[in-house]
């Protein structure tokens, strides 16, 4: 059994960080610290799932933070390499709270019932790794779009039911490719279908999230919108940075390479509304998300929530020295749904992408320890992420007339009434899992309005735009900084965003916008731990 540093009773709390502290607390609360553990089983880890997380709608709930990945592939991906008991252990080795693994749909997969043979491996490794709170997914091909994550709470029947959905729904497997409105319609019925499900408690719960949304140009706007309306408590959200993040170390791929690999150009099924640059990634995140004024920020400008995540995308880790085994004679993968296991080879192999919490983290506030918890969490967008373990920690909090909202969290207030904005930092106080000691820079805010009547496909919110700096390169250990917001006129939302100021210039959109995000690099020399950044997702305000 792997236990990160902060869940081993053997680590004094004076070695961990600000976060690993607020983590061991909640799994004292929850008695799963120290003695805790000799209790655990595979029938008592399912009981912290089965509660959920605070008071409905309380914008202001006192959290504790885990971090985890929801877009991680295993032997039962066709283009995968490593067993779930490989990859539970290196994100315990790496600090991870929940991961999700998520398999491609494809013939092998479905006809040979990769996910209910997975399910039986998914619950070994969850009694292996008490610790780690474990879901199984799928990477869902869209009808006439990417990929998605979907994945349940753990339950009877969790891979029954997503092998039905991968059957009835995957755009791959029906050959529902082409970016035609039917096929549009047939990806909004299927998110229906699983909110369907859930209601009638097949599942106890499912989240959805549109994965490296602009690698291909091919998750037009309306689409996205369309996705979120179809059941806003289930589509909740997209990768703000996909994974393959190691893509781009010099001299590992290729002088073409990119962060993220987002190596395409626009094709016949692109939507042709997404400028050239929308192709490449800024600082590690997707296009939509990095543009200060663009797709990310004109969707909360229809003020409704939209979760962005950072995530591995873990098929083949940089520099690893695995292989994938030798198939049996008359065995592959379309007739058994799984790659056989791994071998040592000794020598490193080819690979793009980082092990799971080694770079990418998704931090979720919870006030409950669980499987349901996280799920709740990330629907409800108190969510923040970061790269390179760019800081320890990060509180957000926006308050008016005594009153208080943090991420996700809704702010209402009459006109004039004065924001703050309070955030609280943990610098980071060790070297990260690439022997670095992050700094933080610079912490912008974003500030944006919300208006009626956007259209489905646009794509610019021309009132966002970064309204504060505040320069930390000095700032160490645990520090807050309060920023006066003026008077509340219209309704809108507030969202951060962090770098360790190494790569940056002006924003996509122009420097009165944006006056020094982040940039694309050069194509075959983007070293991700040297452009590191982090993004909160927003507090919104109602005025009224």
């Amino acid at each position: 059994m792997t236990l990160p540093e902060w869940a081993d009773p053997a680590v004094p709390e004076s070695e961990l960080d600000a976060q690993g502290v607020s983590r061991r607390g909640l799994l004292r609360r929850a008695g799963l610290f120290g003695a805790g553990l000799a209790g655990l089983s595979a029938v008592g880890l399912a009981a912290p799932a089965a509660a959920h997380d605070g008071p409905a709608g309380d914008p202001d709930p006192d959290l504790a933070w885990l971090v985890g990945d929801h877009h991680v592939h295993t032997v039962f991906s066709h283009d995968a390499k490593y067993r779930p008991a490989d990859l539970a252990r290196r994100a315990a080795q790496f600090g991870l709270d929940w991961m999700v693994f998520t398999e491609h749909s494809n013939v092998g997969h479905a006809d040979a019932g990769g996910a209910l043979r997975e399910r039986e491996l998914i619950r070994r490794a969850r009694v292996e790794n008490p610790r780690l709170l474990i879901f199984q997914g799928l990477e869902w091909y869209i009808p006439g779009a990417e990929h998605c994550t979907v994945f349940t709470a753990p339950g009877d029947h969790e891979a029954e039911v997503l092998r039905e959905f991968e059957k009835a729904f995957d755009g791959k497997l029906l050959g529902r490719t082409d970016s035609s409105p039917a096929n549009e319609a047939l990806a909004a019925e299927a998110i229906a279908w699983l909110a369907a499900r859930k209601r009638a408690g097949a599942i106890p719960d499912v989240l959805v999230l549109a994965n490296h949304p602009s690698r291909l140009g091919i998750d037009s706007p309306h689409e996205l919108r369309a996705w979120r309306d179809a059941a806003p408590d289930i589509m909740i959200g997209m990768e703000g940075a996909p994974g393959a993040q190691g893509a781009a170390v010099p001299g590992l791929r290729g002088a073409a390479s990119i962060r993220g690999e987002y190596e395409n150009r626009p094709s016949a099924q692109s939507w042709g509304g997404y400028p050239p640059e929308a192709y490449v990634t800024y600082g590690g995140f997707d296009w939509m998300t990095a543009t200060v004024g663009g797709l990310w920020d004109a969707m909360l400008s229809e003020g409704k929530p939209f979760t962005i995540t950072s995530n591995s995308d873990n098929h083949r880790t940089v520099y690893d020295t695995l292989r994938n085994g030798d198939w049996p004679a008359g065995q592959n993968f379309d007739n058994t749904g799984q790659l056989p296991d791994p071998v040592e080879t000794g020598t490193a192999q080819p690979g793009s992408d980082l092990w799971p919490g080694q770079f990418s983290r998704t931090h979720v506030g919870v006030t409950g320890y669980g499987h349901r918890q996280v799920m709740d969490a990330l629907r409800a967008g108190r969510v923040w992420v970061d790269h390179g373990q760019l800081v320890d920690g990060l509180d957000v909090r926006l308050e008016a007339g005594g009153r208080r909202a943090t991420l996700g969290g809704r702010l209402r207030v009459r006109r004039g009434t004065p924001l703050t904005l309070t955030v609280t930092v943990t610098a980071s106080s060790r070297p990260n899992y690439h022997g670095i000691l992050p700094r933080l820079a610079h912490l912008d805010v974003i500030r944006g309005v919300v208006r009626p009547g956007i259209g489905r496909d646009d794509w610019r919110a021309p009132d966002t735009r970064v309204v504060h700096t505040a320069d930390t390169t000095r700032r160490r250990g645990t520090y807050t900084l309060r920023i006066p917001l003026g008077a509340a006129r219209e309704s809108g939302y507030v969202r951060l965003r962090g770098s360790d100021g190494n790569h940056h210039g002006p924003g996509l959109l122009g420097r009165t916008i944006d006056p020094h995000g982040p940039v694309a690099h050069t194509p075959g020399d983007g070293d991700p731990w040297t452009d590191t950044w982090l993004y909160t997702n927003p507090v919104f305000v109602d005025v009224r």
